[in-house]
């Protein structure tokens, strides 16, 4: 059968992503599980090697090359190379690619995101908001999106904001004036944010934001703020205010994109949408939201191979990485969990997308003081981070009082208030909230581990972090979990 290889890649987080031309899904991971460089912008072989058994009639890029330079040139940037399609496509995969040449497209960035999260729904019609740093000249983008007669997906751009006006670009800005690396741990100032004052949001939206409504900025915050500008609050305070600004300038985004688009059904993507705390603010306007698991640049792979089909994917979970072969362990897992009370876990296929939902993720019982500052302590992390619970569907709403439109929550995209935050200190933040993980009777083997572990203990959930070497990204093969042992003298089941 012919397949279409998405590629995203010259940025960060460079990624691939396999749909065969049935619309199934069959692979889709990312460079740096291979590189074991954070968000590798370049194409790792090791990774390509993953898809050498299937035939590709199409290979399909995330985003216009003369454009991204384009943008590069506009912002001051140095220009990273490739001005056409053919020589960027070429250059990422280099001496792999196929002869004679399949047939090679590109998109515009933002339409890639949006059908990464469309074409991946299950809805017919939907508003598609994509919000991220910058992609070409575009920051924001709200579509109107359906499936024709003949199921072809097709989309109407009905409101855009462009560069410098960016809501990515301010966050990241905010990122590294907390002394983070921006385009990278903007996720770890979201979580110093509950350690914060946000009394200084007022002053941070006179000082910076022109026009809330469009999304308007006084200044091009792509080069960071001034040295003295924020230097009199507490970062945990900066962090705060900026994530409060944030949250008001998403929802005005999306009050915006209601009134545009005659739509009950929200597709939400971009990077900006993997800030779980903002998410959960999004059921004050929409019943039915989906993103995407993996709302970035690297979930564009599979966009642009989405683009390239023009029908419906055959979405069934964010499994789809590299494959340890061999049944769930889980009589292993429970057994240490017994035993040691925390356990790795490498099985079956990785995770596409940015968190761990069970096949790579460190495990332990989310009970007891101690439990959190051993997996600090394993992690080798900061102690204000917060860690994510992973529960049985049908409980999460005896536990959390889950937001609307995340009554189900596979893939922790929002936060939820925690009903007995004494009980399980270990997945509960400084604010009492928790990225709650649901799992539905799908069959998983993270499921049955539940189960297994509800009918021994009566606790329908375990705290879940990603299982990686510190500086490293989430673990791939056995050879990972293997340094993972030796390192931190952690179990790690297969």
């Amino acid at each position: 059968m012919k397949h279409i290889l998405g590629i995203s890649a010259g940025f960060h987080d460079a990624a691939v992503s396999v749909v065969r031309e049935d619309g199934e899904i069959v692979f889709a991971g990312h460079s740096e599980r291979y590189s074991k460089i954070k968000n590798d912008p370049r194409i790792h072989p090791d990774l390509l090697k993953e898809c050498c058994e299937y035939e590709f009639d199409t290979v399909a890029f995330y985003e216009r090359p003369w454009m991204h330079n384009y943008q590069q040139w506009r912002s001051g940037q140095r220009l990273y190379g490739p001005w056409t399609t053919k020589s960027a496509i070429r250059e990422y995969l280099g001496s792999w690619y196929q002869h004679p040449a399949p047939h090679e497209v590109s998109y515009r960035h933002h339409l890639s995101h949006a059908a990464a999260g469309f074409q991946t729904s299950p809805f017919q019609e939907a508003c598609v908001v994509v919000i991220d740093a910058i992609g070409e000249m575009d920051t924001i983008s709200i579509w109107q999106a359906h499936y024709d007669d003949s199921g072809q997906a097709q989309y109407k751009l009905v409101w855009r904001q462009g560069y410098p006006h960016s809501i990515g670009l301010f966050y990241s800005a905010v990122t590294k004036a907390v002394g983070l690396k921006p385009m990278e741990e903007e996720y770890i100032t979201m979580g110093m944010a509950a350690y914060g004052n946000h009394l200084g949001c007022a002053w941070m939206r006179d000082q910076y934001v022109a026009d809330t409504e469009q999304i308007l900025f006084k200044k091009n915050l792509h080069i960071g703020f001034d040295e003295f500008e924020l230097s009199f609050i507490h970062n945990e305070d900066i962090a705060a205010s900026a994530q409060i600004l944030t949250e008001q300038l998403i929802l005005n985004v999306m009050k915006h994109a209601r009134e545009l688009v005659d739509s009950d059904n929200l597709v939400y993507m971009g990077g900006v949408a993997l800030n779980c705390v903002a998410n959960s603010r999004l059921g004050q306007i929409y019943d039915k939201i989906w993103i995407m698991p993996n709302p970035g640049d690297a979930g564009s792979s599979l966009g642009a191979a989405a683009l390239a089909y023009r029908q419906r994917l055959h979405w069934r979970d964010a499994f789809l990485g590299h494959n340890i072969a061999g049944v769930y362990p889980v009589r292993d897992i429970l057994d240490r969990l017994i035993a040691d009370r925390i356990v790795g876990v490498a099985s079956g296929r990785a995770e596409f997308g940015p968190r761990a939902l069970g096949n790579r993720s460190l495990l332990a019982d989310p009970r007891g003081q101690e439990i959190k500052d051993q997996v600090n302590a394993i992690k080798r992390r900061q102690k204000f981070r917060p860690f994510a619970p992973v529960i049985l569907e049908e409980h999460a709403q005896d536990y959390f009082d889950m937001p609307r439109g995340f009554e189900s929550n596979p893939y922790m995209q929002c936060v939820a208030v925690c009903n007995e935050p004494g009980r399980y200190p270990a997945i509960v933040h400084r604010d009492q909230t928790s990225r709650v993980q649901t799992v539905p009777r799908d069959g998983s083997g993270i499921r049955r581990l539940l189960e297994e572990w509800f009918v021994l203990t009566g606790c329908p959930m375990l705290l879940n972090t990603s299982l990686n070497i510190r500086g490293e990204p989430m673990i791939n093969d056995r050879s990972d979990a293997d340094r993972f042992e030796q390192r931190y003298g952690v179990i790690v089941c297969s």
